[in-house]
């Protein structure tokens, strides 16, 4: 993440939309730093093989593992009550934003071709910092 990334927080309240009376009320509170957020992470599959995770200090001193690039996800098989690890080979569809699927970024709920077939994303991969998938059987 570069230096001007990091300078940039996105602000998630509701402090300045109007209630349905049409008139503007004072902000009842001050902007905290706690609740801005930060840019997205952005996950996506690894073209070289390597794959990149970096450890982020947030909120009350937690921490946050966020995987900038990926190859291998953790696959469930529910007929088989397993889980394998296994490499992804791209992300077909994203059914929260078509361009996401586009960009081959990887986020909870997409869809990815794996070596054992499709399988959707369960874990949020730029704040977990897994891919955590399970098969889609037919």
């Amino acid at each position: 993440m570069d230096f001007v990334a990091k300078l940039l927080s996105y602000y998630q309240g509701r402090d300045t939309k109007k209630p349905s009376g049409g008139y503007r009320p004072r902000p009842y509170k001050v902007k905290r730093k706690a609740l801005g957020g930060g840019p997205p992470t952005n996950t996506t599959l690894s073209e070289s093989g390597n794959e990149v995770r970096k450890v982020t200090r947030v909120f009350g001193g937690n921490v946050k593992v966020r995987a900038y690039s990926v190859q291998y996800a953790n696959l469930y098989i529910p007929s088989e009550k397993k889980a394998v690890k296994v490499r992804i080979i791209r992300v077909l569809e994203t059914p929260s934003n078509r361009e996401l699927a586009k960009r081959q970024i990887i986020v909870k709920g997409a869809i990815i071709e794996t070596e054992r077939g499709r399988a959707i994303v369960t874990s949020r991969p730029g704040q977990d910092g897994i891919v955590n998938a399970v098969l889609i059987e037919k």
